[in-house]
C-alpha cells in the first residue's frame, strides 16, 4: 500500500517578514542595518543636514512641578518611615503623608536641579530661533536629544516652543522610558542598540551641550570627547559642558592634565557655561566659525555640499 502523501504546505514566509528569524540572534546584523538605514531615510526625507545634541539627566523636572510637589511633602509634617527610593517623592505619596526623608531631600533637590530644566529649554528656544533664520535648503543645527523625560524634554519643548523641528533618539529600556511630546513626530526614533543611537548622535553633531547628569549623561559626553580627541569626527564639533559648580564637584577635568594622562590641548575641546545667553553665544560662535563660514566656499565650488552631516568616507 503506498504512503500516505503529505498535506501541501502553505508557502514559507519571506525572510524579511519571518519574524522568528529577524529576531534570533541569526537576524541581528539585519536589525543593526535597519537602525542604520531607516534613521537616515528618514532624515533625508525631512531635510535634516545636521544637529546640535543636547545631553543631561532624565530625572529632573520643570520648575513650578518640582516646587508644587515640594509644598505638598513639607505640609504633611509626617515622620512615618517608608521605603527608600532613587526617585523624589511624588504627590500620591506626598498626599499620603508617609514620604521618608530620602524622599524628602531628593525633593528639595529636584527644585534645586530643576532651573536645568528651566535653562536648557531656554537654551534650545534661543538656538532654534536662530537656526531657523538661517537660509538654508536643509535644516541646520536641529535640537536633538535623547528623547526621554529631564533634561531631553527640555531641550524638545525649548525647540517646539520656538517652532522648529527637533529630534528624540529614544532607547527601549526594560523600564520603559517613552518618548517625550515635544519631539517633532516624524523625527520620532526608538533604538534596540545603544551603539547605533550613539552613531546618531555623534554622526549629525556639529555641537554638543552637557547639562548635569549621570551615569549616562558622563559615558556621552566622554565619548564624544575621546571622538574628537582621536580626530574620528571629520568636523570640528563644539562641546559645552552646563553648570561649572555641579561638574566640578563630580570630576575635576584639570586633573587629568596635571597627571598626564591628556593633553593640555585636549583641555581645549569643551567650555564650560552657567546661563543660557552664555551657552547659546559659545555654541553659535562656533558654528559659525566652524561650519558657517567654511561653508561659503561651497559657492565657489571649492568643496562639496553634504546632503547629511559629513564623514570622511
Amino acid at each position: 500500500m503506498p504512503p500516505k502523501q503529505p498535506q501541501p504546505l502553505a508557502s514559507a514566509p519571506l525572510a524579511y517578514e519571518n519574524p522568528d528569524f529577524l529576531n534570533h540572534a541569526d537576524g541581528r546584523i539585519i536589525r543593526i542595518l535597519s537602525e542604520y538605514a531607516e534613521p537616515l531615510a528618514r532624515f533625508r526625507h525631512e531635510r535634516i543636514q545636521d544637529t546640535v545634541v543636547f545631553f543631561g539627566s532624565a530625572r529632573f523636572r520643570p520648575l513650578d512641578d518640582a516646587c508644587r510637589e515640594l509644598e505638598l511633602l513639607e505640609n504633611t509634617g509626617s515622620q512615618q518611615p517608608a521605603p527608600p527610593e532613587e526617585q523624589p517623592a511624588r504627590k500620591a505619596e506626598a498626599r499620603s503623608g508617609k514620604p521618608s526623608p530620602l524622599r524628602l531631600r531628593r525633593a528639595e533637590a529636584a527644585v534645586e536641579m530643576a532651573r536645568y530644566y528651566e535653562d536648557a529649554r531656554k537654551l534650545a528656544a534661543l538656538l532654534t530661533e536662530w537656526s531657523i533664520s538661517l537660509k538654508s535648503q536643509r535644516h541646520r543645527f536641529v535640537v536633538t536629544s535623547g528623547g526621554g523625560p529631564g533634561i531631553m524634554e527640555a531641550a524638545n519643548r525649548g525647540a517646539w516652543e520656538a517652532g522648529g523641528k527637533s529630534i528624540g533618539l529614544n532607547i527601549r529600556l526594560p523600564f520603559e522610558q517613552s518618548p517625550n511630546r515635544y519631539i517633532t513626530p516624524a523625527l520620532n526614533f526608538e533604538f534596540h542598540y545603544f551603539f547605533m543611537r550613539k552613531y546618531w548622535f555623534a554622526y549629525l553633531a556639529k555641537a554638543l551641550v552637557v547639562f548635569p547628569g549621570g551615569f549616562g549623561t558622563l559615558d556621552e559626553m566622554f565619548e564624544i570627547l575621546t571622538l574628537s580627541q582621536t580626530n574620528k569626527l571629520a568636523k570640528k564639533i563644539g562641546i559645552v559642558v552646563y553648570g561649572a559648580s555641579y561638574w566640578k564637584q563630580i570630576i575635576d577635568l584639570d586633573v587629568l592634565v596635571q597627571k598626564g594622562t591628556i593633553s593640555p590641548k585636549d583641555r581645549q575641546l569643551f567650555q564650560f557655561a552657567d546661563t543660557p545667553e552664555e551657552a547659546f553665544a559659545l555654541l553659535r560662535d562656533g558654528l559659525i566659525h566652524n561650519h558657517l563660514e567654511r561653508e561659503e566656499l561651497w559657492h565657489e565650488g571649492e568643496i562639496e555640499v553634504p546632503e547629511i552631516a559629513h564623514t570622511r568616507r
